[in-house]
């Protein structure tokens, strides 16, 4: 069976390198990114090769429209197509109130999360659109629980971001069903990853695990099976919208 290639952002760690594991085990090559953490980047490259996938590794800041023009270039050179993007990329923040926020703080946030979550798509329909000359494919972007719960007195612009990229992935999808690419997205909620820490709080999840009907924090490799079933073919009617994964949260 021929190997399909995905291009996965954000995959150093957490729900990427997850994402990024589960699609080499699933016929697909990979296109692994990161911004800082290259070791990580690295080391997620050798467990992909590990099950037969062949790997290359982008370093990209996608908060510069520079820097996502370059990383899809370098991905251009290192993959004969692309199939598919799992859009994951994002940032967090100190926890805060909104009337502590710095116009510093919401630039970046929004760069990130928001502004180069959609170039990073476009780069990616003008790639796998039939309208111009590709084969189709999917794209699959990581909301998150907060676009629906807000995250009063910690992360508001976190979930703004989030919410911002609901409603990108319905207006996306409609633009590009019929040109073969299908776009849908997963909303993680409280999920064990290294992102917490990042924020400042790296108990976080084991904090909130008792508000989760669960009564459990989610893990990444959950996550990733979420984006694979969205990728493959069993979800071939699925398109223009979010699914949960948060324990019912």
């Amino acid at each position: 069976m021929t190997r399909k290639t995905v291009l996965i952002t954000g995959a150093s760690s957490g729900i990427g390198a997850a994402t990024a594991l589960l699609a080499a085990k699933s016929n697909y090559d990979v296109g692994i990114h990161y911004n800082s953490d290259e070791r990580g980047a690295t080391l997620v490259s050798q467990l992909c090769q590990e099950v037969g996938a062949t790997t290359r590794v982008f370093q990209a800041n996608v908060g510069d429209s520079d820097d996502i023009t370059r990383l899809f270039n370098e991905f251009d050179l290192a993959f004969p197509k692309m199939d598919a993007l799992v859009n994951n990329a994002g940032i967090v923040d100190v926890p805060a109130r909104v009337d502590e926020m710095t116009p510093m703080r919401l630039h970046r946030m929004v760069s990130v999360n928001l502004v180069g979550a959609i170039l990073v798509a476009k780069e990616a329909v003008l790639r796998m659109s039939t309208q111009y000359g590709g084969d189709g494919g999917v794209i699959v972007n990581l909301s998150s629980a907060a676009a629906r719960l807000g995250s009063a007195n910690q992360y508001v612009d976190y979930a703004a971001t989030k919410a911002g990229i609901d409603i990108f992935t319905k207006g996306l999808s409609d633009e590009v069903a019929n040109e073969g690419i299908r776009v849908a997205a997963i909303r993680p909620g409280i999920i064990e990853t290294a992102i917490h820490a990042k924020g400042g709080l790296p108990d976080r999840a084991d904090d909130m695990a008792p508000s989760v009907p669960m009564q459990r924090a989610g893990t990444a490799e959950e996550c990733a099976a979420a984006i694979l079933f969205l990728m493959s073919e069993d979800a071939s009617y699925i398109t223009g919208t979010s699914l949960d994964v948060t324990g019912g949260r």
